[in-house]
């Protein structure tokens, strides 16, 4: 930075000394010329005093006041950089909108245009059109907002007693759209909260953005709970996020605490994959005549540090379930982010224009944004953002809600079936068709495609995606030692909690056991047999009897016995290097036929219950399932798992978006129709088991 800051400051030095000699030179040769009126001429040296009196101060004051400007603008550069990386301000609020400190500088955007809303039966053209040369007209569209109310003014969040309850200097709410609390007496300023009114898409003030609440701003946050009547707090971001705090915790982990006036006690704590349920009970603690009022805060945990979530899915399902526990009767809705505006903006959003999508079939993105930074400044804050907000939008208009409590499955199941002869399965057939739509992405399968890792693939269709593959720890001068082919994938509960591979290869039973080593998994599953129609599924990668080593890992047998239609073998693991043994328990599921299906799904129903059973008494590492290819059966076997265990938590079931994430986690997952199939007769087996004494909710 000094050498680019000297540069300028020697140039105008330089050309102050130039300008000076060049005008001394010029007055020289004025006076020294030779003049063929000499008598009319001023004497020499009388012109010389004259022009040494009057332009060097001159010249002097205009260096001067050129340094000085150079100086201050040098000072406001430097003043600005401290500011950007300075710890007491976040950078948080730069990932949030990665570009907000450049548009806060504009004041109108760069381009002055109008868009007009979009039949919801154009919007699939649409969302293509825009999202063409990397999403250019999206970038354009977003630019064209106004990035807030020109006329709306920030009295009261700047007043210099409420500065530092906001978490970021540059995102305040408007005068007339603030949250006011009820002011305490003797304390200046304590009616502010930065927090604004947002209406939704036609009902008055649906929602409450807020900024993730300081440390001291949470007694004002659950001041605004109580005061507004709300049921429901949406919380969109971690509490920190690469190491920069995002929002103070403003909940006790178990018991109660009180905050200010305001006692909150934790009542019920349930963790989902993408986003955990926390139940609150408060009630103020000067005021014991009022009833106690239950609070439920739904925190969206899978919203990456960077960007956007990968799919629409995970959110979709997340705001669904914030209107299903929102009581009619309550207050807004408060959601909040870190500053209450990037991602708050998009949830807010998406709420309205599904409602809108209902009412008005159209789509109206753009107007509505526009309306809802006249409550509050910079709602939606990049590109990104916003282009999301139409692949959810595309998502829920393609797909729609596709979820069922257990007492309509029976009826679902007889739509999918066709009234016609032989009960062509019709229906079924158009749904799962639905799922050959998702895009196999090539262009994020760049490892598994290189000539030295093509070797080591059973199918060359079937590889790992770049952005969730299982990656070993490199072979010191071995080239792609790093590789195999398999990919983690997300459980219901938890993510990654489970590895899909295919059945190892010969060559490939070393890296297969590196990665049950390094990934301490104690759990595998397979559902194959290593031949079927006389051709080769997978290698027997583990003994007989006795132990066998491949590289520097050593596995012994302890156990082998056959339950039923599952063989399930005790394993000790070794490394040559480590004296620490690793236990891992095989379960090889010989239900599946060589061709087709299971004929009923008790097995399948068995053989997830004595894998789950196996992860709680040994942790929750991850559980390796494989058949031959690492898709079809293996989809299958992941799908039941998931379904299956939220119809136990939730008595609901998905089984078209289920198995949807599944094939955007890993190519082909849940193979065939026949398979896809299988899944719904499972989930109507496991009901009809156990409906007897299962409280499904």
């Amino acid at each position: 930075m000094v050498p680019t800051m000297e540069r300028p400051c020697s140039l105008i030095v330089y050309l102050s000394v130039l300008t000076f000699t060049g005008v001394l030179t010029a007055a020289e040769n004025e006076t020294t010329s030779p003049s063929n009126n000499s008598t009319n001429s001023p004497a020499p040296s009388n012109t010389s005093s004259l022009v040494t009196s009057v332009l060097v101060p001159l010249l002097v004051c205009f260096f001067l006041i050129l340094l000085a400007g150079y100086l201050l603008r040098s000072r406001k550069h430097r003043k600005a950089d401290v500011t950007s990386s300075d710890k007491k301000i976040p950078n948080g609020i730069l990932e949030e909108q990665e570009q907000q400190r450049v548009m806060l500088l504009s004041s109108s955007p760069t381009v002055s245009k109008k868009y007009f809303p979009i039949p919801v039966e154009n919007l699939e053209e649409e969302v293509r059109i825009r999202s063409a040369d990397d999403g250019k007209l999206f970038r354009e569209e977003y630019n064209s907002l106004q990035p807030g109310n020109i006329q709306g003014s920030l009295e009261v969040a700047n007043k210099e007693e409420n500065k530092e309850k906001n978490r970021y200097p540059n995102i305040l709410p408007y005068d007339h759209c603030r949250i006011i609390l009820t002011a305490v007496e003797g304390v200046p300023s304590s009616d502010y909260i930065n927090a604004s009114y947002i209406n939704g898409f036609k009902e008055r003030n649906k929602f409450i953005a807020a900024q993730g609440p300081k440390q001291d701003t949470v007694n004002d946050f659950w001041r605004m709970i109580w005061e507004q009547k709300s049921a429901t707090i949406v919380m969109l971001t971690n509490l920190k996020e690469r190491k920069e705090d995002k929002c103070y915790q403003y909940w006790p982990d178990q018991g109660c605490w009180i905050y200010g006036n305001i006692r909150v006690s934790v009542e019920d704590v349930i963790v989902l994959v993408d986003y955990t349920i926390r139940k609150f009970c408060i009630q103020p603690v000067h005021d014991g005549c009022k009833a106690p009022r239950l609070i439920t805060q739904l925190h969206f945990t899978s919203w990456p540090d960077f960007g956007v979530p990968f799919s629409p899915i995970g959110m979709l399902k997340f705001l669904k379930k914030v209107k299903s526990v929102n009581p009619s009767h309550a207050g807004p809705i408060v959601v909040h982010c870190s500053a209450g505006v990037g991602r708050t903006g998009t949830f807010i959003v998406i709420d309205a224009i599904i409602d809108m999508m209902h009412e008005e079939k159209k789509v109206d993105v753009f107007d509505y944004v526009a309306k809802i930074r006249n409550q509050r400044p910079q709602m939606v804050q990049t590109d990104m953002q916003y282009s999301f907000i139409y692949q959810a939008l595309l998502e829920y208009y393609l797909y729609g809600d596709t979820e069922l409590d257990v007492a309509s499955l029976e009826k679902h199941l007889q739509t999918l079936y066709s009234p016609a002869p032989h009960f062509d399965k019709i229906g079924l057939e158009e749904e799962f068709k639905k799922l050959t739509n998702v895009r196999i992405m090539k262009e994020n399968m760049r490892t598994g495609n290189l000539p030295a890792n093509m070797k080591k693939a059973r199918v060359i269709q079937i590889i790992p995606y770049d952005f969730n593959r299982v990656i070993l720890s490199m072979k010191r001068g071995e080239e792609y030692t790093d590789y195999i082919n398999a990919s983690f994938i997300d459980g219901y509960r938890q993510k990654d909690y489970f590895v899909a591979t295919q059945g190892p290869l010969p060559h490939t039973v070393e890296d297969f056991w590196r990665m049950v080593w390094e990934w301490k998994s104690h759990t595998i599953v397979i559902l194959t047999e290593l031949q079927e129609r006389e051709q080769d599924k997978c290698f027997q990668y583990w003994p007989s009897e006795g132990a066998v080593t491949y590289g520097e890992i050593n596995i012994e047998v302890k156990n082998d016995r056959l339950l039923e239609a599952i063989s399930v073998r005790d394993f000790i693991v070794t490394i040559n290097q480590e004296k620490q043994a690793h236990l891992v328990r095989q379960f090889h599921f010989h239900g599946w036929p060589e061709i087709g299906i299971p004929a009923e799904g008790k097995g399948m129903i068995d053989l997830i219950g004595a894998v789950q059973k196996q992860q709680q008494q040994t942790g929750n590492h991850p559980i390796i399932v494989h058949c031959s290819a690492g898709a079809g059966r293996t989809g299958t076997f992941i799908a039941l798992s998931n379904i299956l265990e939220r119809v136990k938590a939730e008595g609901l079931l998905d089984v078209f978006q289920t198995v949807k994430s599944l094939r955007m986690q890993r190519p082909h997952m849940v193979q065939t129709l026949e398979q896809y199939e299988f899944c719904y007769k499972v989930v109507q087996d496991f009901i009809d088991i156990f409906s007897d004494y299962a409280n499904f909710k």
